[in-house]
């Protein structure tokens, strides 16, 4: 993993988070912007997806468990996804307070990435 890549995107799925609780919390059902949000973390976990397959042909291979590595990327990926399917079918406020809750364990989820990646010593 590349360390200015995981600091983007905890920083963007904090903010996310932030931003889909506190509009959550104050009443509002899921629009185009929580849901976008969202949409943003779920953009940058693609491209860790590509990232973490590339890495290692550069050079840059992961120095902890590799399955493990992959569950969280993987689960990780799929959290916004679910969390939007709820969203829309369950257009209330608490389901926007879910987008949020969903992007700070996103965020949670990377920085653990990055340290399964990098600082594990066997």
């Amino acid at each position: 993993m590349i360390l200015w890549f995981t600091l983007v995107q905890v920083a963007v799925a904090i903010a996310a988070g932030l931003f889909c609780a506190a509009v959550g919390l104050s009443g509002r059902r899921p629009s185009d912007w929580s849901v976008g949000a969202l949409a943003i973390v779920e953009l940058l976990l693609v491209a860790q997806i590509v990232i973490a397959i590339v890495s290692p042909l550069a050079g840059n291979p992961p120095t902890g468990d590799l399955l493990e590595f992959w569950v969280y990327l993987v689960s990780a990926a799929l959290l916004p996804i679910g969390a939007v399917l709820w969203a829309l079918m369950e257009r209330s406020r608490w389901s926007t307070v879910i987008l949020g809750v969903a992007a700070m364990a996103i965020a949670v989820m990377v920085w653990r990435m990055h340290v399964i990646w990098t600082v594990q010593v066997a």
